[in-house]
């Protein structure tokens, strides 16, 4: 068949023809411009709740990021914003694309990961599509676990009992108690820092969980290996881990998080080849460099990007693709309350397993912990949870229907 050139086209059309033939192109090309951000603010909201109830552990106070755009719209976020940046950032994103992500990332928007999710909102919102439909999710829920922490986070008092350092002095039954709480709310899994002074009575004290739970729960242990030295305890040589670690076994814990130093890639790949257990970690990295390395040297059985620190939720999107690449499951490094509307939706184009849910104050169930957020959103729930999943908001943007007016008057004013 005879296939005319553009040449032949426009000789038959004749030139007034073409042009009448893409006036209605150019037109819609001419429609479409960039939308761009007017202003970006930082600030605290401290939402009014009785003192009892602070003292439980109730979730109240939130570092709020605000986008405004030349649309009218406006993106919100509840997971912080960085201080040290946020005057330079904000002064240098304002007049930029709104949808230039790539850009921004590039100018320092990186080391803002909360920024970078109220920008994804006021992106969703003009789209009227959350946002994991824009990157090419699909997920609608995932499965929830717990971390739970005795005493906040160095210690304090909570019914009638003393906490040091954390977990280093929870009775075990204190701990099978709550992840038996948890699994009848159907919730799947439970985890625990493994802080207390013999390493090893954090395997005992799996042993009493897992007696409590049963087989088919969860139990997950996170050293949190760069914490520990800061509160006068040691990290781990490598014997150290491999002994616990073995002994984790022995009741089938879920996994091992961060037994050593964050960026000692070789003693987390060597423990990874010794025990069955998987060994996890990654929560403290910013941008891709330091995933890139611990893939390379298989550091990690599964990689735990925060949400906010590695960069924001296409930063965690990135990671999962270099993840791919090593047939490594990602798993988001976890976060409570109003925070976790941009986790989730990352969670929905990652196609990930489990969402952590942290820090519990036991005995509060997250629903419990998150509730004094319903002050400041237009809707009846902050997150639906039902048999122990999280159901990925469906609304704009990151699906808070967020009410402005509350969040001006709880606003914190220096």
């Amino acid at each position: 068949m005879h296939r005319l050139s553009r040449r032949h086209v426009l000789a038959a059309l004749g030139a007034s023809a073409a042009a009448r033939l893409l006036e209605p192109v150019r037109a819609l090309a001419q429609g479409v411009k960039p939308v761009r951000i007017t202003r970006i603010e930082g600030f605290p909201i401290q939402i009014p709740i009785p003192a009892e109830e602070a003292a439980t552990g109730k979730i109240h106070r939130y570092g709020v990021v605000r986008v405004e755009t030349d649309a009218g719209v406006r993106g919100y976020s509840f997971a912080g914003y960085a201080r040290g940046l946020e005057q330079t950032l904000f002064r240098d994103l304002a007049g930029k694309d709104l949808f230039a992500l790539n850009d921004h990332l590039k100018a320092g928007l990186g080391q803002a990961g909360g920024v970078e999710h109220a920008i994804w909102d006021a992106i969703g919102k003009i789209a009227r599509q959350p946002v994991y439909r824009l990157l090419g999710g699909s997920q609608t829920r995932v499965k929830a676990y717990l971390t739970c922490v005795w005493g906040g986070m160095w210690g304090g008092k909570r019914g009638g009992v003393e906490y040091k350092a954390d977990q280093s002095n929870v009775p075990y039954a204190a701990q099978a108690e709550m992840a038996l709480r948890a699994k009848r709310a159907g919730f799947k899994g439970m985890k625990i820092r493994a802080w207390r002074p013999r390493p090893t009575d954090d395997a005992e004290a799996c042993g009493e969980i897992r007696a409590a739970v049963g087989p088919d729960f969860a139990i997950m242990f996170d050293r949190t290996a760069h914490l520990p030295e800061s509160a006068g305890q040691k990290v781990w040589d490598y014997e150290t881990g491999l002994r616990v670690a073995r002994a984790l076994e022995k009741h089938n814990a879920y996994w091992l998080e961060e037994p050593y130093g964050r960026n000692d890639f070789y003693s987390h790949a060597r423990l990874a080849r010794d025990v069955e257990i998987p060994i996890t970690g990654g929560e403290g990295y910013v941008g891709l460099d330091p995933f890139r390395e611990a893939l390379m040297q298989d550091a990690y059985d599964v990689l735990q990007p925060d949400g906010v620190t590695v960069g924001g939720i296409l930063q965690a999107c990135k990671v999962k693709a270099m993840a791919e690449g090593f047939h490594t499951p990602v798993i988001l490094h976890g976060t409570m309350g109003l925070n976790l509307a941009g986790w989730l939706q990352a969670d929905a184009v990652i196609g990930a397993e489990w969402q952590e849910l942290g820090l519990i104050i036991p005995p509060l169930l997250p629903e419990e912990e998150w509730s004094p957020a319903l002050k400041v959103l237009n809707s009846k729930t902050v997150f639906e949870v039902s048999g122990g999943y999280l159901h990925v908001p469906q609304g704009p943007g990151l699906g808070l229907d967020v009410n402005e007016e509350a969040i001006e008057q709880y606003r914190v004013r220096a």
